[in-house]
């Protein structure tokens, strides 16, 4: 049992200190080779908080744990709105401007709505998880077109322009990124085997220790995102973590355990767990886009949120 505990401590440790500097590596390359840095918050940042989720999902699948797969992304997606923006909220209000989150948010829910459509029947085919990946794919190319030819500024650029490292060597950013693609896979099967080893140990379901200690580790890296976003007065950016997260959670992470393990799916993941992920990306829709002008996140939100959380996790434990 120890054994197992210190298999997923160390595995999540390194899982989230190798996609750090996966981002960092990737980040500074793309930045050497001349590229917007709206473009790469976009697509390379976004898309690198969510390294632990896409890294743990294919592990997991490929030891055919549909379930845990399928648990992380929807338990990563509850835990992004619910946990890390909760505990960032609490740091002062949060105010929202950019018009690509605007855009992002509404996005977020239909992608939200087609999964739930495909999980509806309890299986999840290889077509679906296709299916998914070109969404993920189209999303990328229209949010990659749209960076590129609207000439008007947005918000998030100047906070996405702070986020990505300077004056970092090309040999330096290539190392960095090696050394994170080495890491990830390690790091993430390090964790899949103590987590299935403390799930036996207490006859946790495959789905809920996906839901609950998988979830809330690979959602660290949002959580420092968030945190060091809201700290630095760029709010926006703290907003587009969850979001990007969220989207890039929905679409490209969870085709993976349909294209690699397609197959049945734990009855409560289409109900009980989907309903809370689509619940709590309406509630963050209507807190961001129908608050008025202010458009604000403020700290008794936070703490709405917090309680959700726990409430949400007691259920599943008690359940």
């Amino acid at each position: 049992m120890l054994f197992n505990i210190f298999l997923l401590v160390f595995g999540l440790i390194a899982l989230v200190w190798s996609a750090d500097k996966f981002v960092y590596g990737a980040a500074a390359f793309a930045r050497n080779l001349g590229l917007p840095p709206m473009l790469i918050g976009l697509t390379i940042v976004a898309m690198g908080s969510s390294a632990p989720e896409m890294f743990v999902a294919a592990t997991a699948s490929t030891a055919g744990m549909t379930d845990t797969a399928i648990g992380n992304v929807l338990g990563s997606n509850i835990a992004n709105v619910t946990l890390i923006l909760g505990i960032t909220a609490l740091l002062g209000a949060i105010s929202v401007s950019s018009q690509t989150l605007k855009r992002e948010i509404p996005l977020m829910l239909a992608a939200t709505l087609i999964v739930g459509y495909f999980l509806h029947d309890g299986f999840l085919s290889r077509i679906e998880g296709i299916v998914l990946l070109l969404l993920f794919f189209a999303l990328m190319g229209y949010l990659i077109w749209h960076a590129l030819t609207n000439k008007n500024r947005d918000a998030l650029e100047a906070d996405a322009n702070d986020e990505i490292p300077a004056n970092v060597t090309t040999k330096k950013a290539i190392l960095w990124l090696i050394v994170g693609m080495i890491l990830l896979p390690l790091s993430a099967d390090w964790m899949v085997q103590g987590a299935v080893g403390i799930a036996k140990a207490y006859h946790l379901s495959d789905l809920v220790i996906g839901l609950t200690i998988i979830a809330v580790g690979t959602s660290l890296p949002e959580l420092a995102a968030c945190v060091a976003g809201v700290l630095k007065k760029e709010d926006d950016l703290a907003i587009g973590n969850i979001v990007g997260s969220n989207l890039f959670n929905i679409l490209a992470v969870l085709a993976l355990p349909g294209i690699i393990a397609p197959g049945v799916v734990d009855s409560a993941a289409s109900s009980r767990d989907f309903y809370m992920v689509f619940a709590t990306s309406s509630a963050l829709a209507i807190l961001i886009l129908l608050t008025g002008r202010a458009r604000q996140l403020k700290p008794w939100h936070g703490v709405v949120l917090l309680i959700t959380f726990v409430v949400y996790q007691a259920i599943l434990f008690l359940s």
